[in-house]
């Protein structure tokens, strides 16, 4: 099916590539998805929250960020003044600024609005478990862009677990189930597949245990991953100092992600239109 024509999507020269604009219908069908994935977080106990959409890079690098996933990292760094007087530095013929226009970048775009809840959260000790939804614009470095698809910048909704162990293998198993009958209810094919994201150092003992217990489960429609249920185990709890309880024994965590412009791209592939997809939506919305 052809793109709907409000999605404006650049040519892959274009500086824009990964950036592509949505108009009034598709800014509604975004806030309808989001609307109906911040509900369910909010049917299930969890409190909002918003997240910055930057983040030092040090408290990146702490989570091992840039260890795992360095093709995808995407950093900001403001002008060095010194070396621009006179003019702005840009490079007219790239339309960049040379690295030694730029000062030392120490703030990084996240590729996931989960890890802005972490450290939102560094050095409590939780009183019960807790759940948590966020939206935010996420960043990523990718081979290449297809418009809704795959985004350099795009916005993803969580619902983030944290606490016992229990309590975080329970929030998974409760939202791929909500995931499941919301697919079936629009009649989107979807299939959930296990999938891997290396949050350990790959030597260690808990890198053993993920490549026998996956930590990550996608549901795709075609070959597009729409959304995700994932678990850390206590990764970040030990490493964002967050505990449960008097025992002081860091935290588990967990989280359920839906890219909000993967699911635009998925419901007008499915039916061909903005209006057709909304009203699935809504009457999806209104069996469940």
């Amino acid at each position: 099916m052809s793109t709907p024509a409000e999605v404006r999507i650049p040519p892959p020269t274009d500086h824009r590539a990964g950036l592509p604009t949505l108009g009034a219908e598709g800014t509604a069908l975004l806030r309808l998805l989001d609307d109906t994935f911040e509900g369910w977080g909010h049917a299930a106990g969890a409190t909002s929250m918003t997240a910055p959409p930057l983040l030092p890079t040090q408290d990146l690098a702490r989570l091992d960020y840039y260890e795992n996933f360095p093709h995808q990292a995407v950093v900001v760094s403001p002008l060095n003044l010194e070396s621009v007087q006179g003019g702005s530095g840009l490079c007219q013929e790239t339309g960049c600024f040379p690295c030694d226009a730029l000062q030392p970048a120490s703030l990084g775009l996240p590729s996931a609005s989960c890890y802005g809840v972490y450290l939102s959260h560094e050095g409590r000790q939780l009183a019960a478990d807790t759940l948590v939804t966020v939206v935010g614009w996420c960043f990523r470095k990718e081979e290449k862009y297809e418009g809704l698809r795959r985004q350099l910048g795009f916005r993803m909704r969580e619902i983030v677990a944290l606490g016992g162990q229990q309590h975080a293998e329970q929030h998974l198993t409760s939202f791929s189930d909500r995931i499941t009958a919301f697919a079936a209810a629009l009649d989107l094919p979807l299939r959930k597949e296990a999938a891997c994201d290396p949050f350990y150092d790959k030597g260690s003992s808990k890198a053993v245990l993920q490549r026998l217990v996956p930590v990550k489960h996608e549901f795709l429609f075609e070959d597009l991953a729409i959304a995700s249920v994932n678990t850390h185990r206590n990764f970040f709890g030990d490493r964002c100092d967050i505990s449960l309880g008097p025992s002081g024994d860091p935290a588990f965590t967990s989280c359920v992600a839906f890219g909000l412009e993967r699911w635009l791209s998925a419901l007008t592939r499915r039916y061909g239109d903005w209006d057709a997809a909304a009203d699935a939506v809504l009457r999806a919305r209104s069996v469940l």
